[in-house]
């Protein structure tokens, strides 16, 4: 091999190796903050593990709501086949009500009980959270008038 074959291989190796690392670092600082989206279906079927954190979504169930002290609200999320029990402290958008979609973010307890740190509503009547549209499209329940978006 040549002297200029040698520095050019040696050069792409170089440059290789810096970006695999580049890629490394992007996906290590990634990684804490990526959130997955499970209805209360898949909760229940394979359950994540405690404490980890992820998105739940689906439907506030009728008379599930229950406000208590401090601004804490416990609540049942569910997509008409499971149903998982939520609690959360703070204050709750204007739009959030009992037969709305909800999207909750959040860890799951040893209890079973989903503890939210963010809650968000459906902004009008069209809209639905792809995940959760998706979700009660697949179990046969969704009922809005258009497509998800």
């Amino acid at each position: 091999m040549t002297r200029r074959k040698s520095r050019r291989l040696v050069i792409i190796a170089v440059c290789g190796a810096v970006l695999a690392l580049a890629v490394g670092l992007v996906l290590s600082a990634m990684s804490g903050s990526i959130v997955f989206f499970r209805s209360p279906s898949e909760v229940a079927l394979r359950g994540p593990a405690v404490g980890a954190r992820f998105r739940l979504g689906g439907l506030v169930q009728e008379g599930s709501v229950v406000r208590g002290r401090d601004q804490r609200v416990a609540f049942a999320v569910t997509d008409t086949t499971a149903t998982v029990p939520v609690t959360y402290r703070g204050l709750l958008p204007d739009l959030f009500r009992e037969g709305q979609g909800v999207v909750a973010e959040g860890a799951l307890d040893a209890d079973g009980t989903f503890r939210a740190d963010s809650v968000l509503a459906k902004h009008d009547e069209t809209y639905m959270p792809r995940e959760v549209a998706g979700a009660l499209k697949a179990q046969g329940h969704w009922q809005g008038g258009r497509s998800a978006p």
